[in-house]
């Protein structure tokens, strides 16, 4: 196989999934599936985004996936971080968190996370 066509391939590959087009929408998403939105604080900062849980049944509740000890990170999407101690937010497309930062965690209001916000009004 020729090596500088396999790169450039995953090169292609990388390059599309990382696309900010790429971003899930409620149309798109799976029927086992839904976003909700979320609100975290650490020690250092105030973070908002979208939460993936399943439909319903197991890991339907984000308390359940807060407290699935088999999991060390949480993964949200839509992502907006603030530090407490003032400065500028950041937007994200995606964000993984360690469980053991996470201070506490809360359902936020409808809009909460970048591109989603008012999606849906």
């Amino acid at each position: 196989m020729d090596e500088g066509l396999g790169l450039a391939a995953a090169d292609a590959d990388n390059k599309a999934m990382s696309g900010s087009d790429q971003r899930w929408r409620d149309d798109e998403a799976s029927m086992n599936h839904r976003r909700e939105p979320i609100r975290i604080e650490t020690d250092r900062h105030r973070i908002e985004g979208l939460i993936t849980l399943a439909r319903d049944g197991y890991r339907s509740r984000v308390s359940d996936v807060l407290n699935a000890s088999e999991r060390d990170f949480i993964t949200l999407t839509d992502v907006t971080v603030q530090p407490l101690d003032g400065g500028p937010s950041e937007l994200h497309p995606y964000l993984t968190i360690a469980r053991r930062h996470i201070v506490f965690a809360v359902a936020a209001p409808d809009g909460a996370g970048g591109e989603s916000a008012g999606a849906g009004d």
